[in-house]
């Protein structure tokens, strides 16, 4: 019995080799495609839907104003008036760009930030949408980065890959190795072997009139994966998500080890809702851990060991390419090490349950995605 789950661990890790081969030989590719101008270049309305002030926001907001775009319109919101966030929305130069700030606390549904989204929809002025994150960091480029792919009219959302950048301290660093070697590699895999449903939330690009007919922001307020539901609502309007040619820097900012495993735990709960047959087969994306536990089930024995051995050089091969085609600094390999550890741990218990903590309270993620409140959480 042992000896057969040994050797079925073994064959998942190196079925997870390949995987990483591959995953890293696409990023190279994705990251050496040259972006296309955009053939017409609308205007823009961004949507930042902002709560608190992580460290540096205002260089984060900064670089969305500082755009190399013709006309666009930077459109903020909080639900409180005493949110810092208001002090460094203060503090930026508006340039070409026209901005409005929206202070309205109004309660659409569970996901706060959705329903500051649709408290900030009256402001927005133009036809062509993008919703960003605050805690994205991008180029001058990156508003026709956006445009581009919507010169093809059977292209209903246009979304961002990201590249972790820590802000600083271990538990960040450990984070943004997460982003960059499994989220990254793991979506540009599943792009080139026809998986185009995709729809990643540090940014989404959407028309006015394709938003509406697909149901608008409403349908989206009691929902957890916002992200991932506002593509499938495009998707069954029978339009495509395509990706931005190039990523956008996320600024990772992880205080400690509890906030990093609640902010992973959250994000795996939250893929498993929407598409839990997937998540639970994403373990063959670790054949490090796999290898270690043929190991330990198989007490050492000299397949598992060696299948150990061939999983570290390819999972350490991997991370070095991606590193390179995305000009990132090199990871220690104990820090790696650690990373791998988190990862199977945050894997085996996002697998196990459905509760999240989101900005203080405590979810149910029920089978649709959507959102119940746990009672007794901090409204």
């Amino acid at each position: 019995m042992l000896q057969s789950l040994s050797l079925l661990l073994v064959a998942a890790a190196v079925a997870g080799c390949f995987y990483q081969i591959a995953a890293a030989l696409l990023v190279r590719r994705f990251a050496a495609t040259p972006p296309v101008a955009p053939a017409i270049r609308p205007p823009i309305s961004v949507m930042k839907p902002l709560c608190g002030a992580e460290p540096g926001m205002v260089d984060n907001l900064a670089s969305c104003l500082n755009q190399d775009y013709p006309a666009f319109q930077m459109v903020f919101g909080v639900a409180d008036a005493a949110d810092p966030a208001l002090a460094e929305v203060a503090r930026l130069s508006a340039g070409p760009a026209e901005i409005a700030t929206v202070v309205d606390s109004t309660v659409h549904g569970r996901n706060l930030k959705v329903g500051n989204l649709l408290n900030m929809w009256p402001s927005v002025r133009h036809d062509l949408i993008a919703i960003a994150d605050s805690d994205i960091r991008v180029g001058p480029h990156y508003l026709d980065d956006l445009a581009a792919p919507f010169a093809d009219p059977k292209v209903g959302v246009v979304t961002c890959l990201y590249v972790g950048r820590p802000t600083g301290g271990v538990w960040s660093a450990l984070g943004a190795l997460g982003v960059n070697h499994g989220f990254l590699p793991s979506a540009v895999l599943a792009r080139a072997i026809g998986r185009k449903d995709g729809c990643f939330g540090a940014t989404m690009a959407v028309r006015r009139d394709v938003l509406e007919r697909a149901g608008g922001l409403e349908r989206l307020a009691d929902v957890l994966a916002d992200d991932w539901v506002l593509g499938d609502m495009v998707r069954k309007s029978g339009l495509g998500i395509e990706l931005a040619a190039r990523p956008v820097d996320i600024m990772v900012h992880e205080p400690d080890l509890a906030a990093l495993l609640a902010h992973e735990i959250r994000w795996g709960r939250t893929i498993a809702a929407v598409d839990r047959p997937s998540y639970l087969a994403s373990v063959v994306t670790q054949p490090v851990a796999l290898a270690a536990l043929a190991v330990a089930v198989g007490w050492g024995g000299l397949v598992p060991l060696s299948v150990l051995g061939l999983a570290c050089a390819c999972r350490l091969w991997a991370v070095r390419a991606e590193e390179r085609a995305l000009g990132l600094p090199r990871g220690g390999v104990g820090l790696l090490a650690l990373r791998e550890f988190l990862s199977f741990v945050v894997y085996v218990v996002a697998s196990c349950g459905r509760t999240v903590i989101w900005r203080g309270r405590r979810f149910v993620v029920r089978r649709d995605g959507t959102l119940d409140l746990v009672e007794g959480s901090a409204p």
